[in-house]
């Protein structure tokens, strides 16, 4: 069945970025002059996705309104003669059918919640699974790169995008162990079993999840029955290894550059590589930097 649809969890709170997240969300925080979740929108509609469904928390109508139109803006712009500004705004709210679910105080903590407050949109479909704190610097779309895997395994259980991380890092992450002996698929190997933050020195390889998923409603199925782990939170990661057990789950690299931007070092580190390659600014801020010294 094709991939039509994306979940992009959107409820927490940020508060590693306070006070600047005390009135908006943190993935709306600006890279250069996007939204950090605009770039993972736009990634995700490379990869042919046409719905997209934001699982969202009181107080996030800052995001919704992003994706929404704004007749005054483009009024004001229309009437100033800024064309290109006008097609800028206009595209935003064309990139996908948006649609929005809030998830409840009711609801247990933890990073497999939002899966289940959107279920119902989901039906019986495979779908995408992205992190917004995310980015990915890549030729090929990452979500893309994971379509076309799941495409040519013939619809499996789910794929866990991953890539190589240093061993002092790993304990952040959630840990892919590949099935011994197992041979790559579509350059995917199957996945054994997956250790969220291992204790340093523990993880089982170097292939470290960062949050990008296809995954079949068998995933959720498993989510409806499944306990609450560490640190008493609902995670993606024990319904992945409770499906690994009955039906094929894969583990694909993904090629690109990863950017993490949950805590304000690593959105910095963002801000410059895109800052960067940007067309419009990216020359200028190469000699800025150049100029500075460190």
């Amino acid at each position: 069945m094709k991939i039509r649809k994306a979940i992009i969890p959107v409820a927490g709170y940020g508060t590693r970025f306070l006070p600047a997240t005390k009135a908006q969300p943190k993935e709306m925080l600006p890279i250069v002059d996007k939204p950090t979740v605009q770039y993972v929108v736009e990634e995700i509609v490379a990869a042919g996705i046409t719905d997209i469904i934001f699982v969202t928390r009181r107080g996030n109508h800052m995001l919704e309104d992003h994706f929404d139109s704004n007749i005054e803006l483009e009024r004001q712009l229309e009437a100033a003669g800024k064309k290109d500004k006008l097609k800028l705004v206009q595209d935003i709210n064309h990139l996908a059918h948006f649609y929005y679910v809030r998830q409840t105080r009711d609801m247990p903590y933890g990073n497999g919640t939002p899966l289940l407050a959107a279920r119902e949109l989901i039906g019986d479909e495979p779908f995408i699974y992205v992190f917004p704190d995310d980015l990915v610097d890549s030729e090929v779309s990452a979500t893309k790169q994971l379509v076309q895997t799941y495409e040519k395994l013939g619809s499996p259980a789910a794929i866990i995008g991953v890539q190589e991380m240093p061993d002092d890092v790993l304990h952040l992450y959630g840990v892919v162990k590949p099935k011994k002996g197992a041979k790559k698929i579509a350059g995917a190997m199957r996945v054994e079993s997956v250790v969220e933050k291992p204790a340093r020195g523990t993880a089982p390889s170097n292939l470290a999840q960062f949050g990008r998923f296809v995954l079949t409603p068998d995933v959720i199925r498993a989510l409806e029955k499944q306990p609450l782990g560490k640190d008493n939170e609902l995670w993606l990661t024990d319904a992945l290894m409770a499906v690994a057990k009955k039906k094929p789950v894969f583990a694909k690299p993904v090629d690109g550059t990863w950017y993490t931007t949950g805590d304000p070092l690593n959105y910095l580190k963002a801000t410059i590589a895109f800052g960067l390659k940007h067309p419009k600014v990216g020359a200028d801020f190469t000699e800025y930097l150049r100029t500075l010294h460190i």
